[in-house]
């Protein structure tokens, strides 16, 4: 299928540990087989692409390339062999796999040059997606929320349901109240968890917290936390402890925070080549130390249930969005979330 839009204006990654360049881009002539276009509404930054553009995983072979991974929209266009989606249908644009096509990978143009995208990008005003990262969505539930089950949401709650396995009751301290964070937070409020900790280096992002469904708040720059934290839950450790820094030195305290039987979540990812002290032996005799993709969940089912939940207001989705922004603010932004200015989630309408 021929594409009816032929220029749009993106956020690229042209060099790590630079900021982004925000210029007008060509897009594909043509969908292929299971490729979507999609008109975006809003997209999330999220922690991922802060660590693309600081080269966490290492050297990036795909520069410039386009970035986003959660995001909400409208559809323009379908290609060959999508069955999911149909023009006109509201949708999430998500990173994990759904239903449908995985489509190869679109190429647009940038400086007469061939320009990079992965199978879902949301920093660019209309985006060709494949189709098994895009679940359509009621079109009288709000897109600016919507965007949000793309990762935060999704990642967070599924943490709690699909790799804590988190009971009533039991404890759970969560080290890092970003995005996903607050997320987390909320689906331990869920299950009825107790107490729930959140830990992180700024104040405001406690707040938030707490208010999201911590009891406890814990803010420190130092070691000091994790003292702090065993005397709010006892010297046996929570049942769940849940990392979103990516930090060797806090990882290594999550484990020693946990109980004899009890489960440390990894979702913070270290920067390559950075080695992470472990005592491994307390994973002997029951206790877990496991990372997790997105929540390890379903987007197709997941993002229509939560969904449910937000429009019931038992999932509360307006306070995790602390700032909304155009795409030339973008820059901005992410130094907002780098120096903890920012709360929640940022959005970017486009």
């Amino acid at each position: 299928m021929k594409i009816s839009v032929e220029k749009t204006e993106a956020a690229i990654l042209v060099e790590q540990r630079q900021p982004l360049v925000v210029e007008e881009i060509g897009l594909p002539e043509s969908l292929d087989v299971g490729q979507v276009l999609v008109e975006i509404a809003f997209s999330g930054i999220c922690g991922s692409q802060l660590g693309e553009i600081d080269g966490v995983k290492g050297v990036d072979k795909y520069l410039p390339h386009l970035l986003g991974h959660e995001g909400s929209g409208k559809v323009l266009g379908v290609g060959p062999g999508v069955s999911s989606v149909s023009v006109g249908d509201h949708v999430v644009l998500h990173w994990r796999p759904g239903d449908g096509i995985q489509s190869k990978t679109p190429t647009y143009e940038w400086q007469a040059k061939p320009l990079n995208a992965g199978f879902v990008t949301t920093f660019n005003r209309h985006a060709v997606v494949s189709e098994n990262r895009v679940t359509r969505i009621s079109k009288d539930y709000p897109l600016d929320l919507a965007a949000l089950f793309g990762c935060a949401v999704t990642t967070g709650t599924g943490v709690i349901e699909n790799k804590g396995n988190l009971k009533m009751g039991q404890s759970v301290v969560v080290v890092g109240a970003g995005g996903v964070g607050l997320s987390v937070i909320q689906g331990a409020s869920l299950v009825s968890a107790y107490p729930i900790v959140a830990v992180d280096i700024f104040e405001n992002r406690i707040r938030l917290a707490q208010e999201l469904g911590a009891t406890e708040g814990i803010v420190s720059k130092d070691a000091s936390w994790s003292l702090q934290v065993k005397k709010l839950i006892g010297a046996q450790g929570a049942d769940l402890v849940v990392d979103n820094t990516g930090n060797p030195e806090v990882i290594s305290q999550c484990l020693e925070l946990t109980k004899p039987k009890g489960k440390t979540v990894l979702i913070g990812v270290p920067k390559q080549g950075v080695k992470t002290p472990v005592d491994t032996l307390s994973l002997h005799f029951g206790k877990v130390l496991v990372g997790t993709h997105g929540g390890d969940g379903a987007p197709e089912q997941d993002i229509p249930r939560l969904m449910a939940l937000s429009k019931l207001n038992i999932l509360d989705l307006p306070k995790l969005i602390s700032t909304r922004c155009e795409l030339q603010d973008i820059n901005d932004a992410i130094e907002d979330m780098r120096s903890g200015k920012m709360t929640g989630r940022c959005l970017i309408a486009l």
